[in-house]
């Protein structure tokens, strides 16, 4: 009977830690996201800031090739972006009807672009991109065409 009263205090012990340690919570941190693509962008990495400049070329590229090319004399084209040596990245063709909306974004992407190469110490081949001399419509897309061509 002895070894019974002995039994009863240390099943009492171990009965209210299991109840215990189920009640237990663990610390979670709740400031911390659930999945990598919840964490916050880091406006100030080199990473973040030339997908932005990928954003804005992509949506300009976007408003000018709405338009189908059927009439080359309805179309025209301007210097886009900035290498750091100096001159354009490229030359883009637009419809002439768009120039009031299109040339403010072309001029801002060109001065990102300079923005971005200085704050960064971008390095580029700095060969001068030959600039167009007319556009010509071939498959409904415009053409751009150099001297050489």
């Amino acid at each position: 009977m002895k070894k019974f009263f002995i039994h009863i205090p240390l099943l009492a012990l171990c009965t209210t830690l299991t109840l215990v340690s189920c009640n237990t919570s663990k610390n979670v941190n709740t400031n911390l996201p659930k999945d990598i693509s919840e964490r916050p962008a880091d406006e100030d990495s080199q990473k973040y800031e030339q997908a932005q400049l990928d954003k804005l070329k992509a949506s300009i590229e976007s408003q000018a090739s709405k338009e189908k090319c059927s009439n080359a004399s309805e179309w025209t084209f301007a210097p886009m972006g900035a290498k750091a040596c100096g001159g354009p990245q490229q030359y883009i063709a637009y419809p002439k009807e768009i120039e009031t909306s299109i040339l403010p974004r072309i001029e801002q992407y060109t001065q990102k672009v300079k923005a971005f190469n200085e704050k960064y110490n971008i390095t580029s081949d700095c060969m001068m991109v030959a600039p167009p001399t007319s556009v010509k419509c071939i498959g409904g897309k415009p053409q751009l065409i150099t001297a050489d061509q």
